[in-house]
């Protein structure tokens, strides 16, 4: 009964511990950015930004995926600037969305961010932007590549499965 006590104890001393500390993160010389820029943060231009990130999310997913090398990368996605720029004017179209949007391929600059208890450094970085109008609203953004976009699922999924391991070993003795 003890040890049980003491395995619930640690995990959650760990838990804590890992949710507490903040890490400095530089993302790699080799890294493409992706980032969504809204107009404002009105419920309809966060529609429009939450529409565009879902159409990159699986279109320019689609397009890298298979990407080894940052030279491969950048070309796929400079060859594929026009269909960019187009799918996002039906996306507005569609949805009678009428403020302009720039999509810009390059060094662009990026602010501080805190997610998850990391720090992304600001700088300039190679990267897949889209501004919206004033691009005054909450941008959402990731690493295209390396694709790290979906990776919160799979460290999520990751993460539970290293406590579930944990707890199974620990409780059989």
């Amino acid at each position: 009964m003890k040890r049980k006590i003491f395995l619930v104890l640690f995990i959650l001393v760990i838990l804590y511990v890992y949710k507490t500390t903040e890490q400095n993160v530089f993302i790699p010389d080799k890294a493409i950015r992706l980032r969504v820029i809204p107009n404002s943060n009105s419920p309809e231009d966060i529609n429009i930004k939450e529409k565009v990130k879902k159409y990159l999310e699986t279109d320019i997913y689609t397009l890298t995926k298979d990407t080894t090398n940052i030279e491969d990368a950048r070309t796929i996605i400079s060859d594929n600037i026009p269909t960019i720029e187009e799918n996002i004017g039906i996306i507005f179209t569609d949805n009678k969305y009428t403020l302009p949007y720039k999509v810009n391929y390059g060094l662009n600059y990026f602010p501080e961010k805190k997610y998850k208890g990391l720090t992304y450094a600001e700088g300039y970085y190679e990267s897949l932007v889209i501004s919206i109008g004033e691009a005054n609203g909450d941008n959402w953004w990731c690493v295209l590549f390396p694709n790290f976009c979906l990776v919160d699922a799979k460290e999520n999924h990751e993460y539970k499965s290293y406590i579930k391991e944990l707890i199974s070993k620990y409780s059989k003795k």
